[in-house]
């Protein structure tokens, strides 16, 4: 990550607007350090945890977290992450977003403070990271798996055939 980016939330935009928004300044940012770009792509992300009409980025602090936790408790939620990639070649930057549903189980006070005693609240959206063991809190996943953790598969792939490049499965 950049230095020089700063991810404050910008009103006015939907949750996909915000990740993708995210996403593009995050390349340019890295773009705005290196004046002689020698490689071939420059990747951005973003990720976006969105329950009830609310966004949850990154929590500011445990408190914030526990907010986050206890409103995912016992519901579904969308996460939405959106990757953003300059091609060196074409000079263009495209953007696509991943939208998936993730369901928690219900918890109690108890499962709540121990899940944040172990700090993998920290620095994540939504205050949990579902490759860690915020995975036992979690019932049902429907959309992309790699999408949730941050870096969505599919749609890099659909990026790097959109530009002409093929890969080997």
């Amino acid at each position: 990550m950049s230095p020089d980016y700063d991810e404050a939330d910008v009103p006015g935009l939907s949750p996909r607007e915000l990740v993708e928004f995210h996403s593009i300044k995050k390349v340019e940012s890295i773009m705005r350090m290196r004046l002689n770009i020698t490689t071939p792509w420059i990747l951005g992300a973003d990720t976006v945890v969105c329950s009830g009409g609310i966004v949850f980025g990154k929590p500011a602090d445990r408190a914030d977290a526990d907010r986050m936790i206890r409103a995912l408790s016992g519901t579904s939620h969308e996460v939405l992450t959106a990757i953003s990639l300059f091609d060196a070649k074409t000079q263009f930057v495209t953007t696509r977003t991943s939208v998936s549903k993730v369901t928690f189980i219900p918890l109690d006070d108890g499962q709540i403070e121990r899940y944040l005693d172990l700090g993998e609240w920290q620095g994540v959206a939504g205050a949990y990271r579902i490759q860690g063991l915020a995975s036992c809190l979690i019932s049902r996943i429907e959309g992309s798996y790699s999408g949730i953790v941050g870096l969505p598969i599919d749609e890099l792939y659909a990026i790097l055939r959109q530009h002409g490049y093929a890969y080997v499965i």
